[in-house]
């Protein structure tokens, strides 16, 4: 049995091993695929990995031996995930592997904006702080979190354990998803409608999944009904939020800063108006990659083809 890896080098860069797969088949593993390329490197394979290189119809048209396709992501819209499943190709994908990382870049990203860490040990290391008449200096107001309201948009796994994170630094939470769980509610934490939640969270962070009605949920009229001063945070999907909108929320000072990890074309384009926007940090989707997170990845993506082979199908997105 052939099995292709079509982009393993985002998940594997050298410092894991595809050894769990090589025991299953014969593996061939390119570090990236370019569009031209695609079929031919397929060829007679069975079971093919991929992370953001695309499978079409088409594609799927010209390499009729395909049986099964491990998405090595959460996302799956890279695969034509209809025209799989009219040719009895099985489509999976990695739901759950990176949800402590996920939660814990979103504090990174947060406390950085609250302290302006990185600004501060440049400005010792400039001399700033040798060089100054007091005890202590800062050039950025310093923010404390404990006592103030994070609105999470998407509380499932990711949005319940941020909320975690947040609870400890002190914070209150307004959770608001289309799926409840009272057993959450707590004297620190009640879920909210999506209007409560603008209007009253010092911070709001993003995690729900890019569909139909939450596509552009952050623009010019959601932003409007936020708190002066509000701190944005997505580490979920750049088209949660209309770009143009937040830069200009961002530079008249209505929002008083953003991190986001994820844009909405990816990589980033020059023009993006985040990249030049006030008090904006932009990191290059990165959140779900800690070594450990990959590492579970991989693990997942690896039981999940053999479950297929024992046929006892796990993770199926295209049933």
């Amino acid at each position: 049995m052939k099995i292709v890896v079509l982009d393993g080098y985002t998940l594997n860069p050298g410092d894991l091993t595809w050894g769990r797969l090589e025991k299953i088949g014969e593996l061939t593993v390119y570090d990236r695929t370019p569009a031209n390329q695609i079929i031919e490197r397929i060829g007679d394979a069975e079971i093919i990995f991929t992370n953001k290189t695309p499978l079409t119809r088409d594609t799927f048209d010209q390499v009729p031996k395909v049986k099964f396709v491990g998405v090595l992501a959460t996302g799956y819209n890279v695969v034509d995930g209809e025209a799989a499943k009219e040719k009895g190709i099985v489509v999976t994908n990695i739901p759950t592997y990176g949800t402590s990382a996920v939660a814990q870049f979103t504090f990174a990203l947060l406390l950085e904006m609250c302290h302006h860490v990185w600004d501060h040990s440049q400005e010792v290391k400039k001399g700033a702080w040798t060089n100054c008449q007091d005890f202590c200096f800062w050039n950025y107001p310093l923010i404390e979190l404990a006592g103030k309201t994070m609105g999470i948009i998407g509380f499932g796994r990711i949005g319940q354990a941020t909320a975690k994170i947040a609870q400890a630094l002190g914070m209150k939470v307004l959770a608001y998803d289309n799926y409840q769980d009272s057993k959450l509610v707590s004297d620190s934490l009640k879920y909210a409608g999506l209007d409560e939640l603008l209007a009253n969270s010092d911070v709001i962070s993003l995690h729900c999944p890019l569909i139909d009605n939450t596509v552009g949920i952050i623009n010019q009229n959601t932003i409007a009904k936020m708190k002066d001063g509000v701190k944005i945070i997505n580490t979920s999907r750049g088209p949660l939020i209309v770009e143009k909108d937040l830069a200009e929320a961002l530079n008249s000072g209505k929002v008083s800063g953003a991190a986001v990890d994820v844009v909405s074309t990816e990589p980033a384009k020059m023009d993006n108006p985040l990249l030049s926007a006030k008090n904006c940090i932009v990191t290059p989707h990165i959140a779900w990659a800690p070594k450990e997170s990959r590492e579970r990845l991989m693990n997942i993506a690896v039981v999940n083809l053999e479950q297929f082979l024992k046929g006892d199908l796990v993770n199926v997105v295209n049933k």
